[in-house]
């Protein structure tokens, strides 16, 4: 998703650095202290404009959330509907995802979640998807040791692709949903702007959750 830059989104985020930030590197292992009540930490990797993570922000605050988005403008977009919530219980970055590593201190998150990440269908470029296994090592060294994943999309090719890379990696299913929609996990879904689309259009939603191995 490509979005035409706005000339109002870089002096909002500007404005703003209490709720977005943009050198999250100086906040790496003090993420707590940017929320009111120190909780459990669970990141959207990619959160568009913001639709799933306010959702979730709002479900659950028992936990403290973080929106990561690499375009600017749609980080606007998110920022601007977040600040409409006052949500005491969220944060965004604008910031890229592949530098995660750089962003949170080891073991300093209990979730991730990509939702209808970049496919990346050719093969050439199975080193962009955000579940090939450079990243997966990446979320390994920032999540807790029961930490897990969640991941939706709506492209069966990228699905088979992370539960093989997945399997590969070592890490174990929790959970697996072909049709999340006609689903009893269905119950609680948060729904992205790219979902709603896509199921209204009649199209599966695919679902997994999965937590990497304990060492011994």
């Amino acid at each position: 998703m490509r979005v035409k830059h706005k000339k109002w989104a870089d002096p909002l985020i500007a404005d703003h650095p209490e709720m977005i930030v943009t050198n999250a590197e100086e906040v790496k292992g003090h993420w707590q202290d940017r929320f009111v009540k120190k909780q459990p930490i669970h990141v959207e990797v990619g959160m568009g404009k913001g639709q799933f993570i306010i959702g979730m922000a709002k479900a659950h605050p028992e936990i403290n959330f973080i929106g990561l988005e690499i375009q600017r403008t749609v980080a606007a977009i998110a920022l601007k509907k977040a600040l409409a919530e006052e949500l005491p219980n969220l944060q965004l970055i604008c910031g890229d995802g592949s530098d995660i590593t750089n962003y949170f201190e080891d073991h300093e998150l209990d979730r991730l979640y990509l939702n209808f990440s970049d496919p990346w269908p050719k093969t050439r470029h199975a080193k962009r998807r955000l579940t090939y296994h450079t990243f997966l090592a990446g979320y390994q060294q920032v999540l807790k040791d029961e930490g897990a994943i969640e991941l939706k999309t709506d492209n069966m090719g990228f699905f088979e692709f992370s539960l093989q890379s997945m399997n590969n990696y070592g890490m174990l299913f929790d959970g697996v949903w072909l049709d999340l929609h006609n689903s009893d996990e269905n119950e609680h879904n948060v729904e992205t702007e790219y979902e709603q689309k896509f199921a209204a259009k009649g199209q599966p939603i695919y679902k997994l959750t999965a937590h990497f191995k304990k060492d011994e």
